[in-house]
This record gives C-alpha cells, sequence and structure tokens, in this order.
C-alpha cells in the first residue's frame, strides 16, 4: 500500500510534458505535401513564387533551409495543418514561435503568421486576407515610420479582431530574427524578439476587450452658469483713437519718378509701396485673469453597468485552432522564414530555439558580413574599373601603390615604386 501511494505522488509532482502541435524546419523538399499555396485567392499573376533555400547567407548550412518570398510586388498564401488542433478550452498556454530573415532592403513587407480555425472545413487554396484568423502575429513594416509587430486577437463577443494598443517594434535589418508570442489563460500575454521580452501585460489592459469600468454619468452635464473661461478681454483697455486710420503701406517717400517716365505713354506716375513703420497690426484688446473662473469642469463618472469581467478572453481558440499561414503582401522580396512552433509550452519553444536559431545566429551573422565586405570590395573595383585614369598617381593611390611623380626620357610619365620593382609607364 505505501508502494502505492509513494507511485501516485510522484505521478502528481512530475511535471506535465509539453505538446508540440506544430513543427516546420523546412529542410527537406516534402515541406510542398505539408503546405497548401493559397492557389485559388488570387489570380496566378498576382501571386508570388515562394522558393525554398537557405537565403544568401546563413549559418546551418546550405541545407538548412527556409522558405523565400521572391517576387516584387505580390501576393503570398500558404498554410500548413497543425498536428493536432489547440483549443482554449484546455486552458494551456498558447506559444507560436517563428524566425524571420529580410535578406531584402525592406521597405515595404508584411512578415507575419497566422492561427487559423476551421478543422475540416478550411479551404487551404482559398486562404487569403478574408479568411477568419484566431492570432495574427509578426513583423510588418512599410515605410521609415510604420514598423511593428502586430499582436492581433479574435475576439467572438465583439466579433471583431483586436490590435495590441501600445506599438511593439520590430528589426528592420538583414539578419534573422525569432519572434515568440505566449497567450496564458490568466488573461496575460508576452511577446519576445531573439528571446528577450519586449512587452507584456494584462490583456484587458493592452486590448479593447472589455467596456470601461467608468462612464460619464448621463445624468450629469455641465451647469449653465459654469464660468471655465480663464481668460477675459480687459473692459478698461480701449482702442486709440485714430488706430484704424493708420495704413499697411504708405507710397515709398525716397521713390522719385525715372526721367524717361512719358506720362502720356507711361501713364500717371506712382511711387511704389512699403511698409508703414507706423502701421502696428490690428489691435488686440488685452487679456485679464477671469475672476469668475471656475476651472475646468469634470463630468462626473459612474461604475459601467454593461463592464463584466470576461474570464476567457484569452480564449482565441475556443472552437479550436487547426491551422497555420502566412499570408503576406510585399513591395520588395526577400523575406526567409523557417524554424516555426506551436506549442503549449514556453520552455518547450526556448529549447527548440536554442536547438535552431541560435544554433545559427553567430554563423550568419558572420557569412552576412563577410558578404556585406565582398559586395563593397566588388562596387569599389567597378567604380574603379569605370574611371579614367588619365592621372596615374589617383590611379596608385586607389590601389594601394607607392608612387613618386618626376619626369621620364619622354618628360610626360611618372615612375611607379613599388616595393620589389620599379615600373616607367602610365597606368
Amino acid at each position: 500500500m505505501k508502494l502505492f501511494f509513494s507511485l501516485f505522488a510522484a505521478a502528481i509532482a512530475a511535471p506535465v510534458s509539453a505538446e508540440i502541435y506544430f513543427k516546420e524546419q523546412f529542410n527537406d523538399d516534402g515541406w510542398t505535401e505539408r503546405w497548401t499555396i493559397s492557389s485559388d485567392w488570387k489570380s496566378k499573376s498576382e501571386l508570388g513564387e515562394w522558393k525554398h533555400t537557405a537565403g544568401e547567407y546563413y549559418g546551418g548550412g546550405a541545407d538548412d533551409k527556409g522558405i523565400k518570398t521572391s517576387e516584387d510586388a505580390k501576393h503570398y498564401g500558404l498554410s500548413a495543418a497543425l498536428a493536432k488542433p489547440f483549443n482554449s478550452s484546455d486552458k494551456k498556454d498558447l506559444v507560436i514561435q517563428y524566425s524571420a530573415k529580410h535578406e531584402q532592403k525592406v521597405d515595404c513587407a508584411g512578415a507575419y503568421i497566422k492561427l487559423l480555425p476551421g478543422g475540416d472545413k478550411f479551404e487551404a487554396t482559398k486562404f487569403g486576407g478574408e479568411t477568419p484568423y484566431a492570432v495574427m502575429f509578426g513583423p510588418d513594416i512599410c515605410g521609415s515610420s510604420n514598423k511593428k509587430t502586430h499582436v492581433i486577437l479574435h475576439y467572438d463577443k465583439k466579433k471583431d479582431n483586436l490590435q495590441v494598443k501600445k506599438n511593439i517594434g520590430c528589426e528592420d535589418d538583414n539578419l534573422s530574427h525569432l519572434y515568440t508570442l505566449v497567450i496564458r489563460p490568466d488573461n496575460t500575454f508576452e511577446v519576445f524578439v531573439d528571446n528577450k521580452s519586449v512587452r507584456s501585460g494584462k490583456l484587458e489592459e493592452e486590448f479593447d476587450f472589455l467596456p470601461a469600468k467608468e462612464i460619464k454619468d448621463p445624468d450629469q452635464s455641465k451647469p449653465a452658469d459654469w464660468v471655465d473661461e480663464k481668460k477675459i478681454p480687459d473692459p478698461e483697455d480701449k482702442k486709440p483713437e485714430g488706430y484704424d486710420d493708420v495704413p499697411a503701406e504708405i507710397p515709398d517717400p525716397d521713390a522719385t519718378k525715372p526721367d524717361d517716365w512719358d506720362d502720356e505713354d507711361d501713364g500717371e506716375w506712382e511711387a511704389p509701396m512699403v511698409d508703414n513703420p507706423e502701421y502696428k497690426g490690428p489691435w488686440k484688446q488685452k487679456m485679464i485673469d477671469n475672476p469668475d473662473y471656475k476651472g475646468k469642469w469634470e463630468h462626473p463618472m459612474i461604475p459601467n453597468p454593461e463592464y463584466e469581467y470576461d474570464e476567457n478572453m484569452y480564449a482565441v481558440c475556443k472552437d479550436g485552432c487547426s491551422h497555420v499561414g502566412f499570408e503576406l503582401w510585399q513591395v520588395k522580396s526577400g523575406t526567409v522564414f523557417d524554424d516555426i512552433i506551436i506549442t503549449d509550452s514556453l520552455e518547450e519553444a526556448q529549447k527548440f530555439a536554442e536547438e535552431t536559431f541560435f544554433k545559427k545566429k553567430d554563423g550568419e551573422k558572420e557569412m552576412y558580413e563577410e558578404s556585406k565586405k565582398k559586395k563593397e570590395e566588388e562596387e569599389t573595383s567597378s567604380t574603379m574599373d569605370d574611371a579614367d585614369f588619365d592621372d596615374e598617381e589617383a590611379f596608385c593611390r586607389l590601389n594601394g601603390i607607392e608612387y613618386d611623380k618626376y619626369p621620364n626620357a619622354n618628360n610626360n610619365f611618372g615612375v611607379v615604386r613599388t616595393t620589389d620593382t620599379e615600373m616607367n609607364g602610365h597606368y
């Protein structure tokens, strides 16, 4: 009997294993069988092609691939079924995580992911911008001032999609970044970028889930005799007599009629107008403190009879979420998506990030820096090739060659000196 109770207690104390609802690393050609193109959402000419590639630079080898948008000014639609639907009624954390890399110099491109309901009725080939979703999460950039990480949650009670009220920034460099969203059954949420928490809070405070707790008392209004004018015109300040008779402009007193002016041909001469130094502008009565001022009237507040706390704000998948997808518009393509996981455990998502994103992060950056340096060198070389090197000194300086200039036998060339040889001639 003691052994039975010991085993029972151990089973209760043991942590519940994390459940993974979806995981995708795109490292095999079979990814096209798991994902469905939204071929019936837009015409073929409007849809951009997804490329299966590690990108121009990477940290996990060329075989560690993702999917990349490849055509400018195109829509992109793609979805896949979860291994098992996620249902909010299980009262588990919902964790959505993936990486995005903008290899292009991004100016306007969405890079967010969507968690979708639908189950067996989900029409993958028609998945697009009008398809209902439970969560929309991830970076969206359009212009220098519009850069954000979307967190949009569907709320059945309002039949609306609610955007987080405070802006959450996003990364816009050319490297991979990891985006993680956690929605918890205690009605809180948290957003991580590269595993660093960038925003967290209560759903009712950060989103418009609930009506205001207080409203203005409809039975109260500002009293008719309430004085809220802080300043009034000084009744003793009077406009000086003749003030309005002073013109803004007067004929230039220093102007004289030109000697060649002919009144018959040119008309009667008039001096040009200039600003009148005596003119003081429109008269304004002085303002003084209002002795009857009562201050700013504040409308009395009362409890909102329509306010009711909702324990289930977190339940974005109350009927189950069955699919995940990308529905994007990109003016400039070149975004690589990789390493997607949907789970009920932040620890599991972080473990997956260590095995994927963080394992590749430093190598990718190193390869990117080398690629960037090589491109800069090629651009410099191209500029040099296009230049007109009539000046041999300029050529030598650009190429790092030591140069001394003095006339040669023909008195029109210089002498180029290097560390190991001398070369006469024009370069």
